[in-house]
Order: structure tokens, then C-alpha cells, then sequence
């Protein structure tokens, strides 16, 4: 049942959860436990985490009748569970799959003269990096992202509506629901804080940011270039770190803009060398 003293794997948090659905006592589980190697202030801890995080989760699904409506959302080809995906003009690799959140971590997306041209037409037009303002119409400077980027308009170059197209592809989603490509750079030391990427409903802005396509429905994180330390992206509430792999990107869904998609993620800081990303939002309908 268990691997480790000191870690709490998957399949333990599976145990504990099914022990407490059944209706086992805490310190029926922690004797268990004890009797499996583990310290028992170790195993008290791993215990109340695992369920705490569980209770949580659990809550959030409780309010479901108090969600927003769910939409359709983008979603790749993965029925069969396949290694590969034809997108066109590119075979990529399907590397890693989550139903919840709805997440993939493709492979070999970009070649590498791709990655370096999309740096070598950004570089020049670069900016310190704006987030959507929701509180009213527009776009300002956060202090939780220190990074630095550009957009490019859909289709802007050849380069560009070839990769748009082959998104569009991998996704199954029209590339007119795209937002332009934007290019971000991240620095020794910049990061990107916990946030979620769609707009939130209950924000005064939110309303005119939606008359250009809708919400955003998904998002796809391409890295262009690896840093030596750091860097990675970041999901808390399911503990999974996507290494920042140039030419690999990760793909997450997200059926309403609420927290129980547990879309939460972040770009950890960059401890050693640069980081330089393209990401492509997707909205519900044509983005204007």
C-alpha cells in the first residue's frame, strides 16, 4: 500500500479516500499506516492533508447546481489513447493525460527552426506583459506577472497561420476562435503567480471582453526555449508541475469559468537561464 514513509503517492491518497468513504475512523487508518512503516506524526499529517484537500474538492462539487452553465469545449482526439496525433502537417506526441482537469502535455508540437523563428519575430517587439483588466474594459501591468511579451495578430505571417492551423487541428477547434499568439519571455527571476485564464462573470469588464468571441475555453502553453533551472508550469490544486520541454506545449480545458475546473496554474519562477513561451487562448465562438 505504501512506498514510501515520507511521500504521499497517488496510490495512498486513493487509499486513504476510499478508507474514509467507507466509513473507517482516522485513527483506524493512522494505526494501519504505522503498521506499514510510517511515523505516526508522519502519517497523521499525510492524513489530514490527503482528506482536507478531498473535503475541498468535494465542496466545490457540492455547489454544482450554482455553477455557470458548462459549454463545449476544444478537445483532442484521445478516445483510443493514442501515442500520436496527425495535426496536419506535424505527427505529435501525446506525453502525458488528465480528465480532471481535462490537461495533455503533447510532444514534438514545434521544431525547433519554429520556435527560433517565432523568437526572432518577437524579440524586437517586446513590452513589459499586460493582463486582461476585468475590473473595466482594457488591459494593465500586474505585479503577479513579470514577464515580458507581444502579440501576434492571427494569421499575421505565414509562420503563424501555419502553426494557428495546426492547432486548430490537434484541438479540434476553428482557428477563427483563436486569440492572437502571444510570445512571453520570463527572465531569471520573472514568474507568473497562480491564476485562472478565463474571465470571471462577476467582474463589471467581463461583459465587453465577451462581445469578441466569449469566454476563453482553453489554453495551450507551447515552450520555445528552456531554461537551465525553473520555469515550469505550475497546477496546485493537483499537485502536477509541466517541465518547461522547448517544442512540447500543454493543453488544458475548462467548461466554465468557475475554480471546480481546477484550471489554477502558474509559471514558477525562472531560477537560471530564459524562458520564452507562445501561448494561444481559445474562445467559444469567432474572436474579433
Amino acid at each position: 500500500m505504501i512506498d514510501s514513509p515520507q511521500h504521499i503517492t497517488l496510490e495512498l491518497r486513493e487509499w486513504i479516500v476510499a478508507q474514509a468513504a467507507s466509513g473507517q475512523p482516522p485513527q483506524t487508518m493512522v494505526e494501519s499506516m504505522v503498521a506499514s512503516g510510517w511515523r505516526e506524526d508522519v502519517a497523521l499529517a499525510a492524513l489530514q492533508k490527503v482528506l482536507s484537500e478531498y473535503l475541498a474538492r468535494e465542496a466545490a462539487r457540492a455547489e454544482e447546481d450554482e455553477l455557470p452553465l458548462a459549454v463545449p469545449v476544444p478537445e483532442p482526439a484521445l478516445a483510443e489513447s493514442p501515442l500520436y496525433l496527425e495535426a496536419g502537417d506535424r505527427r505529435v506526441h501525446v506525453l502525458q493525460a488528465m480528465l480532471d482537469p481535462r490537461l495533455v502535455v503533447f510532444g514534438n508540437l514545434l521544431g525547433d527552426d519554429e520556435c527560433d523563428a517565432l523568437i526572432a519575430a518577437a524579440r524586437p517587439r517586446m513590452a513589459r506583459s499586460l493582463t486582461v483588466a476585468t475590473q473595466e474594459h482594457g488591459e494593465a501591468p500586474n505585479d503577479d506577472r513579470t514577464s515580458r511579451g507581444m502579440f501576434f495578430e492571427r494569421g499575421e505571417n505565414e509562420l503563424v497561420a501555419r502553426i494557428e492551423a495546426r492547432i486548430a487541428r490537434l484541438v479540434n477547434w476553428p482557428v477563427e476562435n483563436g486569440e492572437g499568439l502571444q510570445i512571453l519571455r520570463y527572465p531569471p527571476g520573472a514568474e507568473y503567480k497562480p491564476h485562472y485564464d478565463y474571465f470571471d462573470p462577476d467582474e463589471p469588464g467581463t461583459a465587453a471582453i465577451l462581445k469578441r468571441g466569449g469566454q476563453r475555453v482553453a489554453t495551450l502553453v507551447i515552450y520555445l526555449s528552456e531554461p537551465e533551472k525553473g520555469g515550469g508550469t505550475t497546477f496546485p490544486n493537483v499537485h502536477l508541475e509541466v517541465a518547461p520541454k522547448r517544442g512540447n506545449a500543454v493543453f488544458f480545458s475548462y467548461e466554465r469559468p468557475h475554480p471546480s475546473t481546477y484550471t489554477l496554474h502558474g509559471g514558477a519562477p525562472v531560477i537560471a537561464g530564459e524562458k520564452w513561451i507562445a501561448t494561444k487562448w481559445l474562445r467559444e465562438r469567432e474572436f474579433t
